[in-house]
């Protein structure tokens, strides 16, 4: 992409040497409200993105709430990636699920074609995809999970593909001829081998906007992360990625989406 990539000293964690003219993508999970369940503030959090993983009707999001999600996307200048997961409603997409690899990708072609169709009527397109929860940890483990959701994302038309930073998932990526972009999480706390502080344990969400726009300065100086997430059912998410756009201002790291939508 034109810019110096430091190797990172642990498999998942980029390392904090300086690269320099890197632009710093902001993403966030949108669109996950169902119904008369309400998640998250879409319309306080999108403002300060660059880029919108917006649900698409699996782990949550309704028809409508997804319609609504991308035009106010639009509406902002923000980039709208589907972001893709188990068929777990109930769970929100954060439960394993041994799903075969034919049907998977099926699954994930299915997602993708979904939204990119209420983008289409917002007068946009999807522009990259990810996967959600449970199953973007998944495919970091299981060749075969990871497999389903390249050979979707291929079939569809090559989108690039937002998933952690380091991980062998963006290897098969980029392998598969997709373009892989590292991903770090700001208001998720890392184990010291690379991999997020799963969410049962203490202390893995990270709430202090202090906090997350301190680590979401690291991960953009690292020379493997080209977009920082902060979750929209956090708390106080909105507020987090302000800190966060604020930090990366007065560092001067500048911020702006890593995908354009296809023509």
């Amino acid at each position: 992409m034109g810019h110096h990539r430091a190797m990172s000293p642990l498999p998942g964690r980029p390392s904090t040497s300086i690269t320099s003219a890197r632009v710093i993508d902001l993403n966030a999970d949108v669109g996950e409200s169902f119904g008369r369940w309400r998640l998250g503030d879409d319309e306080a959090l999108l403002p300060h993105l660059t880029s919108a993983n917006v649900a698409c009707g699996f782990h949550a999001g309704d028809p409508l709430t997804l319609r609504r999600t991308c035009e106010s996307a639009v509406a902002r200048g923000v980039v709208i990636g589907a972001q893709v997961g188990y068929r777990d409603l109930a769970g929100f997409g954060r439960r394993y699920i041994d799903v075969p690899t034919a049907e998977l990708a099926a699954d994930v072609l299915y997602q993708l074609g979904a939204l990119d169709g209420i983008a289409r009527a917002a007068g946009a397109r999807v522009a990259y995809v990810k996967p959600h929860g449970a199953l973007y940890h998944a495919v970091s483990r299981h060749p075969e999970q990871a497999s389903a959701v390249v050979d979707a994302v291929r079939a569809y038309g090559g989108l690039p593909v937002l998933g952690l930073a380091g991980s062998v998932f963006l290897a098969a990526v980029a392998e598969a001829g997709l373009e892989p972009v590292g991903e770090g999480f700001a208001d998720r706390a890392y184990r010291p081998d690379g991999a997020l502080v799963p969410r049962s344990a203490p202390g893995a969400v990270l709430t202090d906007p202090v906090a997350v726009a301190a680590q979401a300065v690291e991960l953009a100086r690292s020379g493997g992360v080209r977009s920082l997430c902060v979750h929209g059912d956090s708390p106080g998410a909105p507020e987090l990625a302000a800190a966060v756009r604020s930090a990366l201002a007065a560092a001067e790291l500048p911020v702006g989406a890593f995908a354009v939508a296809p023509a």
